[in-house]
């Protein structure tokens, strides 16, 4: 569809979206996108949106694809005078669709290499956890990284406390305990990591680099690649097999 220049998403960033894979014509994790949605909805103060209708449309959408993912985008519309919003505002949502990213299957199997980001995320707690559309400090950080010698970066805070990476949560295992980053001053909480934590018990605590570099293993996971084995970060290597049989553990648990 056509985008006005007046939309509001465009000039504000005032929105939010969630990325869905889709597996043998279905929407994995779809309930878990959903509540995204209807959260990121009600603290932005959206009109109510109709779930049952944007659920049928993706599903379609899935049907006919059969594999690869696709992405909601809802943005407040058009109106609203400068950064005040309209009265009645009438929200645009985008569908769009494509394929997975070719390396996940790579990166599943033999593992990714990770450094530091010298970029910094700063502090929100109003939109900590939530999937905005306001991503520059993302698109930052993937600027920076590029041509690393690292497949991706570890980001931390303006505290100095470790988040994510450039665009998947951490997951942390110590002596047979697993934890990840407490996200309540900034970054996602993502769909992956969230469906993680309804099956196996899984801690949210501060986290320093140090506390990554005394891990058993550790892992990045998004909704698209799933869990992904960490082989190496910045100069201290992991072993991969071990990391391996840590996440089929993982992932066959109930």
């Amino acid at each position: 569809m056509d985008l006005s220049h007046k939309d509001r998403g465009l000039n504000y960033g005032d929105g939010f979206f969630t990325t869905v894979k889709i597996t043998s014509g279905r929407l994995a994790l779809w309930d878990y996108h959903l509540e995204r949605l209807q959260k990121c909805a009600k603290v932005l103060g959206f009109p109510a949106l109709d779930y049952m209708s944007l659920t049928s449309d993706c599903q379609e959408v899935a049907r006919q694809r059969k594999c690869g993912f696709l992405k909601v985008l809802v943005t407040r519309g058009c109106g609203g005078r400068g950064y005040g919003v309209p009265e009645k505002p009438s929200p645009t949502i985008i569908i769009s669709q494509g394929e997975l990213p070719s390396h996940y299957v790579d990166w599943q199997s033999k593992g990714v290499s990770l450094g530091y980001s010298e970029i910094q995320l700063g502090h929100q707690p109003l939109f900590a956890g939530l999937k905005t559309l306001n991503r520059l400090e993302q698109v930052m950080i993937k600027q920076a990284a590029q041509g690393s010698v690292f497949d991706d970066v570890i980001v931390e805070d303006i505290a100095g406390n470790v988040i994510e990476s450039s665009a998947s949560n951490i997951l942390i295992v110590k002596n047979g305990k697993m934890l990840t980053p407490k996200l309540d001053l900034c970054g996602i909480s993502g769909v992956y990591l969230r469906h993680l934590c309804s099956q196996r018990e899984i801690t949210e605590q501060r986290v320093k680099r140090q506390d990554l570099e005394a891990a058993d293993a550790i892992f990045i996971c998004n909704s698209l690649m799933g869990l992904v084995p960490v082989k190496a970060l910045d100069k201290q290597v992991f072993d991969v097999q071990t990391a391996l049989q840590i996440k089929e553990e993982i992932e066959t648990s109930k």
